[in-house]
């Protein structure tokens, strides 16, 4: 709730809308409530404030009255709350308040010294009038005295705002404002002085002087006054000439393009500026620190007044020499060579002004020393560095400057592109990609915005792999260390000394950036590492270093010719294979949350240090990493992560026997791919088993376990399940019985399998190991639901969507699904859209696509339940799409889609093509050993065929297969209740338990019968 009483009275609802207070004594109570700022009012005070002298017969009711239509009209009693004699506002956002709080803040920058804060807060203070106060209830006595004394505070607030901007060197922007505000008040002394020096420092001395006699006839005629000390004061000095004409504007650099982004930086800058004398804008070369500090400077008071000086130190490499700068910039041609210090500190004299030392990384000690003892001498002088390194002497301020962020980098190519080749389409992701390579840096942009010449932004794009080559063609105004982004960073490797050559040549392995320890390892010494970022070589943040791609593709050349490349490269991959292999147990425990955080973080680094070990023909290095990587990729998808598996099985002999077979395996059954036909598993599933693979490795045993589960080699799952759950890893243990749950469920042994579940839960919880509690959860809440218990299905599958979130695994969008199932087998339809929407939110590359199989089924059925089965057959089309994306063959695709695709149909009552797409249907079920859905559609199929009996007899089939009928389905419940209908209940007992009572294997065989 928002109140308004600069203006007329007005309230807001907290959802922002106006809310209609009707009636003038309505609008006096709210008013007098919101004066007092969250205090109670006593009811004689109120009736006392509304109706004077002439209050109603009976005023207590009159005034609890008010009260209610206060309440009702403002939507709710809370807001205004009885106490004890009188009543509160529940409201404390009165823009009154909010005013006279912006001014004191003001006020308090005024008396400080911060001219720019205080004219932002009270120019946002007078922005909040709307006209005069208490408008619609100026009659009331209350309103005239409040409406007074605000009136007062904002004539106050404007001529501090006018002071402050004066200050600034604002004048001309102000001058129409002091001059209306000094003709209604003709008589107010500080509005006229405050007018005499905007006219003045206008150049209008004349017009300044007749102010002051204007105002002083006027105090002597009506008052019989003279004026006071301050006014006086202002006519002596625009005698004096102190407020005349700004001195010539300084001499900046010329500034031939415009100025892209950087708003926010101005502002901190700005601030910085005036609270510090010293301010040190760093960052690397090519950031655009110079062209940042023109713009600071032009938007400061002091150059308007002319006292300011730019000085660009980028030629200058002596001390002699940075002195000489100064005074040339100070337009001085020959120094006096005893004292030349003492020739700066006099001709900038005494008074407020600005020094600007330009690219000063090669003289940072002498730059230190000067800045020192001019800012000693000269207690009015500000000056403003720019460096690659700060001055580390007491009272500088350091501002961190960066690469631009991508919406200011795109703004800034597109800008510079528009003067190369105005008008010409691009592509914006080829853009982005473009900005994102070059780090944002504004120097490399425009390098490369002016090959535009010459070149389109894909060509462009595609030779960013040699940017030193590429990137040459800069301003040939330009000092030589600016005309080329390689000719930018040699300029800051000069710079460096030869233990900081080392240590930044050897940090360019580094593609992910490096923590403090990875450093130590891999490059040796850490000594100089903050060196290094004070230069603005390396960048730290979060207790990690990395180096912009420009500066490290520097360096790493310079690594190439140092000699030392191969054994850095060496350190590298040794590093990071043994962090590997340290985190890699972790992920299946209890620490499993830090182990993925570290893994995270270090990822690009683990890539790149397996490509360095494949290139280098390290076989053993290579699928160390790799297996140590399995499980991370597992539940953070990486689509490289299957070109590297091929890369590592093509050292063929040089892999151990079992590595090698579990590798295949992963390749071929866990990849992205279709899944492999029976005949083509199963010789991988053996090679595991015969080279022990399954017991080396922990990650083998779902692999492998889940193949033989869902090829149904039966004559493997028993002895592979027995030796699993005796497995040396504890993990493996509880994966062996999470897969025989899934392998009875699937078998219809509920009994076991829910001891199964149990078990399996139980280890994975002691674990404390979430991936296996994530899977193990949802194959309880299956049971559940089959059951018909929706609301300890929706528990289970809730709690493992939390965990999948908590670990980030790409399988969220799994889990989401299958809650959006269940949700909407329990009726709650907007619950499972809302799930769907989420978990189509979450794709994305790092995600497997088989994930989103899943996810286009539910989309579609969730259409098909509710009416819409023109959209639910777009989902379907979908879901053929997905199955092109992932190679799989026309036929593959077709039995894909087929399950889905025969819902819509029987939705639709279309039972020809139904009946030609069943056997296909009945296909994708087995193979998805989904068997009792295939008995379910059937059923439905053979009741639009008019075989009422035949439907009730494949509904007894799906319990046969499935061990239990599905209770948790509402619409099989409703096919089971017209069947009953129309068979009466005994007949339809008869066909049901025709097909209940076969075996689950001649139940599988009755499935194809109806088409045979």
């Amino acid at each position: 709730m928002r109140i308004e009483l600069l203006g007329r009275v007005r309230a807001f609802g907290d959802d922002g809308k106006a809310i209609e207070i009707r009636g003038a004594l309505l609008r006096g109570l709210l008013a007098r409530l919101a004066l007092a700022s969250g205090r109670a009012v006593q009811s004689d005070i109120l009736i006392d404030d509304l109706w004077g002298a002439d209050p109603p017969a009976d005023a207590a009711n009159a005034l609890q009255a008010l009260v209610s239509r206060l309440r009702r009209t403002l939507g709710g009693v809370w807001w205004v709350e009885s106490v004890f004699g009188g009543y509160r506002l529940a409201v404390r956002d009165v823009d009154a308040f909010r005013f006279e709080d912006l001014l004191a803040r003001g006020r308090d920058a005024l008396i400080t010294g911060r001219p720019r804060k205080a004219a932002e807060l009270l120019g946002e203070a007078l922005g909040l009038w709307r006209g005069a106060p208490l408008a619609d209830v100026g009659e009331l006595e209350f309103a005239v005295s409040a409406a007074a004394r605000w009136e007062a505070l904002r004539l106050s607030a404007a001529e501090d705002r006018f002071e402050a901007e004066l200050r600034l060197g604002g004048h001309e922007t102000i001058l129409a404002e002091v001059e209306a505000a000094g003709a209604r008040h003709p008589l107010r002394e500080r509005l006229a002085a405050l007018r005499m020096r905007a006219l003045a420092a206008a150049g209008r001395q004349s017009e300044a002087l007749a102010v002051f006699e204007h105002v002083r006839g006027r105090l002597d005629e009506e008052l019989g006054v003279e004026p006071g000390q301050e006014l006086c004061d202002t006519h002596l000095a625009v005698l004096r000439g102190d407020y005349g004409h700004a001195r010539a504007r300084p001499r900046l650099p010329l500034r031939l393009t415009s100025f892209v982004g950087r708003e926010h930086e101005l502002k901190q800058i700005l601030e910085l500026m005036e609270t510090s004398r010293l301010v040190t804008i760093v960052g690397p070369g090519g950031a655009g620190k110079s062209r940042l500090a023109v713009e600071v400077v032009i938007r400061h008071p002091a150059y308007r007044s002319g006292r300011l000086w730019f000085v660009s130190l980028a030629a200058v490499d002596t001390p002699d020499g940075l002195v000489d700068a100064v005074l040339r910039s100070l337009g001085v041609r020959q120094a006096v060579p005893a004292a030349p210090l003492e020739q700066v500190a006099e001709l900038i004299q005494d008074d407020p002004a600005i020094l600007v030392l330009d690219n000063c990384e090669r003289l940072v000690e002498d730059v230190a020393q000067l800045a020192h003892e001019l800012l000693e001498r000269l207690p009015y002088l500000h000056i403003l560095i720019t460096s690659r390194q700060s001055l580390a002497i007491a009272g500088e301020a350091v501002y961190q400057l960066g690469p631009l962020e991508e919406p200011e980098a795109v703004r800034l190519f597109r800008d510079r592109m528009a003067g190369v080749r105005p008008g010409v389409a691009l592509d914006e992701a080829v853009i982005a990609d473009i900005c994102r390579r070059l780090d944002g840096l504004p120097l490399a942009l425009e390098l490369a915005a002016a090959r535009l010449r010459t070149m389109s932004v894909t060509q462009i794009a595609r030779r960013l792999d040699d940017r030193f080559r590429l990137l040459t063609s800069g301003n040939r105004t330009a000092l030589p260390h600016q005309r080329t982004l390689h000719a930018v960073v040699e300029w800051s490797w000069d710079l460096l000394s030869d233990e900081e050559r080392t240590l930044a040549r050897r940090f360019a392995v580094f593609t992910g950036g490096a923590g403090e320890a990875a450093v130590e390892a891999v490059c040796g010494s850490v000594y100089v590492l903050d060196s290094l970022v004070e230069k603005s070589f390396v960048e730290a943040a979060g207790g990690r270093y990395r180096m912009l791609e420009t500066i490290r593709a520097y360096a790493a050349e310079e690594l190439r010719r140092s000699g030392e490349q191969a054994e850095v490269r060496a350190w590298f991959v040794r590093h990071f294979r043994l962090l590997a292999e340290e985190h890699e147990p972790a992920l299946r425990s209890h620490d499993q949350l830090r182990a993925f955080a570290v893994l995270d973080a270090e990822h690009d680094n683990l890539i790149d240090a397996m490509r360095t070990a494949i290139a280098g023909e390290d076989a053993d290095a290579a699928w160390r990493l790799l297996l140590s990587l399995y499980w991370y990729w597992y539940t953070r998808y990486d689509a490289r992560s299957e070109k590297l598996v091929a890369d590592v099985l093509a050292f063929g002999d040089a892999l151990p026997a079992d590595v090698r077979a579990v590798l295949t395996a992963i390749q071929v059954l866990g990849g992205n791919q279709a899944v492999p036909p029976a005949a083509e598993a199963r010789p991988l599933i053996d090679a595991c088993i015969r080279t022990g693979a399954v017991e080396r490795f922990a990650v083998a045993v779902p692999l492998v376990l889940a193949a033989v589960t869902v090829y149904g080699f039966a004559d493997l799952a028993d002895s592979e399940l027995r030796k699993a759950r005796e497995h040396r890893d504890p993990w493996a243990r509880a994966s062996a019985y999470w897969l025989e749950a899934t392998g009875r469920g699937d078998d219809g042994d509920w009994q076991d399998a829910m001891e199964a579940l149990a078990e399996a839960l139980r280890r994975f919880e002691e674990l404390g190991e979430r991936v296996g509690l994530v899977m193990t959860l949802n194959s309880l809440a299956r049971v559940h639901s089959i059951g018909g218990e929706h609301e300890a299905a929706i528990a289970a599958l809730e709690r493992g969507a939390l965990l999948a979130a908590e670990i980030g695994i790409g399988e969220e969008i799994w889990h989401l699904t299958e809650l959006a199932g269940e949700r909407s087998r329990a009726g709650d339809q907007d619950g499972a859209r809302h799930a769907v929407e989420l978990a189509r939110s979450l794709v994305n590359p790092r995600v497997r696509r088989h994930s989103e199989i899943g996810l286009w089924r539910r989309v579609a059925e969730l259409h098909r339940r509710t009416g819409e089965l023109e959209e639910a057959e777009q989902a379907v089309g979908e879901l053929a799409a997905l199955g092109g994306a992932l190679s799989m063959d026309e036929r593959a695709v077709a039995q894909l889609v087929a399950p889905a695709r025969l819902a819509n149909l029987l939705a639709a009552g279309r039972v020809e093509a139904a009946r030609e797409l069943f056997p296909a249907a009945v296909q994708t079920c087995l193979n998805e050993r989904a068997a009792a859905t295939a008995a379910e559609l059937l059923a439905r199929l053979l009741l639009l065929e008019g075989d009422a009996y035949g439907a009730a007899t494949a509904l007894g089939l799906s319990q046969a297969i499935r061990g239990a009928f599905d209770r948790g389905e509402p619409e099989l419940a409703a096919l089971a209740a017209e069947l009953t209908d129309r068979l009466g209940a005994p007949r339809y007992e008869q066909a049901y338990r025709a097909g209940a009572e076969q075996s689950r294997h001649e139940a599988l065989a009755k499935l194809s019968e109806p088409v045979g």
